[in-house]
């Protein structure tokens, strides 16, 4: 496939692949072994590739359930006759290639007829006599690209188009071509292009022709013959084309330099060569022109074949060449050196090669020279290159000092931060995109930079104390690390700041107080933890989005690209739409929210407690689980019980009778309580003394309750019965006394005498008698808890002697 046809079907079946990856209107049925068009073609159908078949005849109705074609390739088929209705049903039809195929006649293509929307038709390649273009053509009202090709060309052939505003004609040329000069003055097209056969001479006629018509030529497939065509650029006073290309050319460096320096000397001000092949380099310098009215030179995609020649001396030749824009770009070329002398050139463009960090300098016996041959350069784009230090590099440029645009993107570019950068006054625009670059970079700008591209490096913070750069209007941080909105006290004038994809989780806001100038933020996906923290962030995003921010910044793609990755529950959720309570992030509030319930609370439990007796109904249930701890952790050993016959000895004040023959008793012995109790009235053994009584009692008791109250302070033998009780508490330990307050008691009103009874009550728990009947039963349970245990039988009927 030549070229051009390449071309042509390389950016149609690109639209076509573009919309095949997400929907089903591309059809790709080339080499299937078709021999006809396929019927049961869907009816969404836009784009169908028929390529490289057998088909031999489109008939009507081959389409006729494809209202949708846009783009139709039968190209590579043995196509041989087409039915004029074959596209009344594709009105829609813009792009066809019909080349390399077998049709024989240009003037009688009736297709076309119905083909108002074409927009490129691509007939090269096929069995065509002569170029003479039928009527049918003129209806093409919309075509902007035509290619055909045809062995004999003569004047009229293009009348037929002569109405249709071309923007590509496409001559695919043959090895016996037969031009009559003046054939090309009825297109009415911006470009020519012109495909030449392999070793096939150039008819210098086509050439005239175009040159003298047509403001832009390519000229594809070149392998030899160049010397003519310098000759004849030499010897032209007028030429009406201001873009000269060559296309995939193969071309020895003594031709390619004589064809340089020949349109040097022509009208024609850019010339551009891409996929070239290039043969037998110089060892020496080739001499250049020094003056020419050509502004632009471009070479893409060269390659070398010869392995020994200067280096250096194919770089002087471009590099001296008398342009304004000299652009070698997709090529692997390692170096460029300076120009012999202050060269003209305003842009450079080595974009995408092999540069290193010694572009530009010379290498003498006194070490390395910088270049100061281009002062009047302008524009200077190293992207894609091999560039490692960004202080070297402001040396390389130190001495262009009208350099203004400077892209250096896409290389490896470091800097330490050590030593101080040096570069041009005028730099005002700067890329630095997706290289290696750290905080340290803003250490090493050009001071009067208006727009800095730092995209996709390693930045992570912008440091406080950085050189201030007061004109810089844009600032690019998009796909760095940075965790927060940077200040801007060192770009007072800062209107444009972009930090998409970077790793702010909660941009503080504050932060933008001195950015008086921000008019446009991108902050769009980033990782954003919906905390309360991000609230003010949010509240900039609607105002931004409502047109009533206050500060009147704009938030770049607000709110699709805004989505919280943090906490789970609202992951993936637009930051307008996630709802953060107040409540949650005011501390007041919540305090408040908090604290007065509790404290409501606390006080409705007290009061309710203070009148419920709570405390006291606490204290009597811990007394009886303490009791019964106590009962189940101390061992008390069958022998230490021997003669023990009772399990409590109270001691009372007679005045207090009457409670204890009608209340305590009762709840303590019989059924009720199911303990065995000892009492004076009861026990004491007839004809012994009081003491000899007492004594007796609390020896066969386990325990001994005191009812304490004002009377029994004043009794004398219960004084007694508590001193002999207290002894035996020595021996039983100290849950052998219980006291029960019958009524308050306080400490002043107990005689000096009983001052076993003021420790007694200072170390240990009482238990108070309550007025309340209610509590009675809660009473009675802890007494009896108090002195629950296990005790031998014995007779329980009067003390023995």
């Amino acid at each position: 496939m030549r070229p051009v046809n390449a071309a042509l079907w390389a950016a149609a079946i690109l639209m076509g692949l573009q919309l095949s990856s997400s929907s089903p209107n591309f059809v790709d049925l080339s080499s299937k072994n078709l021999s006809s068009v396929p019927s049961d073609l869907p009816e969404t159908v836009e784009f169908l590739d028929l390529s490289c078949n057998h088909i031999q005849q489109l008939h009507q109705g081959d389409f006729k359930s494809t209202p949708l074609l846009r783009f139709l390739n039968i190209s590579w088929n043995n196509l041989e006759g087409i039915d004029p209705e074959t596209f009344l049903d594709t009105s829609l039809l813009e792009d066809l290639d019909l080349s390399h195929n077998r049709l024989t006649n240009l003037s009688g293509q009736r297709y076309l007829l119905h083909t108002e929307n074409l927009r490129v038709l691509n007939l090269t390649c096929n069995n065509f006599l002569t170029m003479t273009l039928g009527s049918e053509f003129s209806f093409l009202v919309k075509l902007e690209s035509l290619a055909v090709g045809a062995p004999n060309i003569s004047v009229g052939d293009f009348k037929n188009i002569a109405q249709v505003k071309l923007r590509t004609l496409t001559l695919s040329l043959e090895d016996q071509l037969n031009y009559t000069p003046g054939s090309l003055k009825d297109v009415n097209a911006k470009r020519l292009q012109i495909t030449f056969s392999r070793h096939q001479k150039i008819d210098l006629h086509v050439i005239d022709d175009a040159l003298s018509l047509f403001a832009e030529v390519e000229l594809m497939d070149l392998t030899h013959d160049y010397s003519n065509l310098s000759q004849q650029l030499s010897e032209r006073k007028e030429i009406l084309t201001s873009h000269l290309y060559l296309t995939n050319i193969s071309i020895e460096w003594s031709s390619l330099t004589h064809f340089v320096k020949a349109v040097l000397r022509t009208s024609i001000r850019h010339l551009s060569a891409s996929d070239v092949a290039m043969s037998k380099l110089p060892y020496f310098d080739t001499v250049v022109t020094y003056t020419s009215q050509m502004e632009s030179f471009t070479a893409s995609r060269a390659v070398v074949t010869t392995f020994f020649f200067s280096q250096e001396a194919v770089y002087n030749f471009f590099i001296n060449l008398p342009v304004k824009r000299l652009v070698i770009n997709e090529t692997s070329i390692i170096h460029m050196t300076c120009p012999g002398s202050q060269s003209p050139i305003r842009e450079l463009d080595f974009s995408y090669c092999a540069m290193s960090d010694s572009i530009f300098t010379t290498a003498d016996a006194t070490g390395i020279k910088e270049c100061m041959n281009l002062g009047n350069l302008t524009k200077l784009n190293l992207a894609g290159n091999s560039l490692k230090s960004l202080q070297r590099l402001s040396q390389r440029v130190q001495y262009m000092t009208s350099l203004q645009d400077v892209d250096l993107s896409f290389n490896s570019l470091t800097y330490d931060g050590l030593t101080e950068c040096i570069w041009p006054p005028k730099i005002t625009n700067m890329t630095l995109a997706s290289n290696s670059l750290t905080d340290s970079v803003f250490k090493c700008l050009p001071k009067e930079t208006e727009t800095l591209d730092l995209q996709n490096n390693q930045i992570s913070v912008i440091p406080s104390s950085i050189l201030k750069l007061e004109n810089l209007k844009s600032l690019n941080l998009n796909s760095n690390r940075l965790r927060d909105l940077p200040a801007c006290n060192g770009f007072p004038i800062l209107s444009e700041l972009l930090l998409r994809s970077n790793s702010l989780n909660t941009p503080s806001v504050n932060n933008l107080e001195s950015c008086a100038k921000l008019k446009t933020l991108d902050v769009s996906n980033n990782p954003f933890a919906c905390t309360c923290a991000l609230k003010n962030f949010i509240s900039l995003g609607v105002r931004s989005e409502t047109k009533k921010s206050l500060t009147g910044i704009e938030l770049v793609s607000w709110p699709l690209d805004y989505c919280c990755s943090y906490p789970d529950n609202v992951r993936d959720s637009t930051l307008k739409d996630t709802q953060i309570p107040e409540i949650s992030c005011n501390v007041g509030l919540l305090a408040t929210t908090i604290l007065c319930p509790a404290i409501a609370v606390i006080i409705v439990v007290v009061t309710a407690c203070h009148r419920l007796d709570v405390p006291w109904y606490m204290g009597m249930i811990w007394q009886w689980t303490r009791a019964k701890h106590r009962a189940r952790m101390r061992q008390v050993r069958p022998e230490d019980l021997a003669g023990v016959e009772f399990h409590a000895f109270v001691s009372y004040s007679q005045h207090d009778a009457d409670w204890v023959h009608n209340s305590l008793l009762p709840n303590l012995e019989g059924p009720a309580g199911g303990l065995r109790i000892c009492h004076h009235e009861k026990n004491f053994v007839p004809g012994k003394t009081i003491i000899e009584n007492i004594i007796g009692c609390v020896e066969k008791s386990r325990r001994s309750v005191f009812v304490l109250s004002a009377h029994f302070v004043k009794s004398e033998w219960c004084h007694y019965e508590l001193y002999f009780a207290s002894h035996q508490r020595l021996a039983w330990g100290s849950d052998s006394i219980v006291l029960v307050l019958l009524e308050p008691l306080p400490q002043y009103l107990i005689p000096s005498k009983y001052y076993q009874l003021k420790s007694m009550m200072g170390r240990h728990t009482y238990l108070e008698w309550p007025q309340d009947t209610k509590k009675h039963r809660l009473f009675w349970a802890n007494l009896r808890a108090a002195l629950q245990t296990d005790l031998p039988d014995a007779p329980v009927t009067g003390l023995e002697e």
